[in-house]
Order: structure tokens, then C-alpha cells, then sequence
């Protein structure tokens, strides 16, 4: 199973590529025909004509890696795409079943779940913290250069996880 974080884009190209193409060639059809930039860590899936190769491109701290994937029989089960689109985005689910062989079309999710908006939960909005379960107020000592301490006030409310 891949992991990936939600920012992380999987684009699939929605036409065959001539898999001899190595990193160079790929990064054009990115650039070029796509318009998309390859230094964000996206995920690049190209497949070759016969269906049963694949390249993965991306872009890691400094330099390119090029994941590819040959099966010894049957081919990968590509979705159908619309008339003239440069392909699909995909997720980290879709593409390990795609790279598994699991027909996309076939595969029904069930509807995801969202969270209540933060006035329901008690939230500020646009945060996570809940504020009546934080404090106000905290006592630090704070140790300067000499090793001297000298006590702190914080803004933090005095109220204790324990007092609710």
C-alpha cells in the first residue's frame, strides 16, 4: 500500500508512451505537453502502448527517481478516459490497485467521512485546538546564559487538563 499525503498529486496520462523514454524524455512530456512542475513531488505514471508497462517519475531532494514496473503476463487495467483530456488524478489507494491489477471501474468506495464544522465541536475556527482544554497560564523558569533562572508568565489560561 502506498502512503502518501493528500498534497502529494498523482497524474496519470491518459495516452500510451514510448517507454524507452527514460527521465529526460518523461520530464518533457511533463513540462512540455503537460504544463505541470516537476520539482513539487508529484507522481508522474506513464504507460507503455501494450498496457503492461509502467514508469513512475518524481522528483526527491535533488534529483529524479524513475520507478519502473514490467508484467510477465496480463496488462494493467487503465481507466477509460473522456475525449481530449491529458489524463486523471489519482490517489495512493487507486494507484497501488491500478499497479496490483485491480480493475478501477469495477471498485465502488463508500462515501468518506467529514468532520462537523468547528462551531459544533467547540473549535476556533480555521483550528484544531480545542481552548477549553488548554491552559492560559504556565510558570517557566527560564535559564539565561550565566545559568540564572528567572520565572516566566505565559498567556496560557491557569486551568489544568484535569479541571473541567
Amino acid at each position: 500500500m502506498l502512503l502518501l499525503p493528500p498534497s502529494v498529486r498523482i497524474l496519470l496520462a491518459a495516452e500510451p508512451v514510448d517507454l524507452r523514454k527514460s527521465i529526460d524524455g518523461l520530464c518533457a512530456i511533463v513540462r512540455s505537453g503537460w504544463k505541470e512542475d516537476l520539482y513539487v513531488g508529484h507522481l508522474f505514471v506513464f504507460f507503455s502502448r501494450r498496457g503492461d508497462r509502467v514508469k513512475i517519475l518524481a522528483w526527491d531532494n535533488g534529483g529524479f527517481v524513475l520507478t519502473y514496473k514490467r508484467l510477465e503476463q496480463g496488462r494493467f487495467r487503465k481507466p477509460k478516459f473522456q475525449e481530449g483530456v491529458l489524463g486523471a488524478q489519482l490517489d495512493g489507494t487507486q494507484l497501488a490497485m491500478l499497479l496490483d491489477g485491480i480493475d478501477l471501474s469495477h471498485v465502488r468506495r463508500p462515501k468518506k467521512w467529514a468532520p462537523n464544522s468547528a462551531a459544533e465541536n467547540g473549535r476556533a475556527p480555521g483550528s484544531l485546538i480545542y481552548p477549553s482544554r488548554w491552559q492560559r497560564s504556565l510558570k517557566t523558569r527560564r535559564i539565561d546564559a550565566g545559568g540564572a533562572s528567572e520565572l516566566k508568565r505565559s498567556r496560557l489560561r491557569t486551568k489544568s487538563f484535569n479541571q473541567r
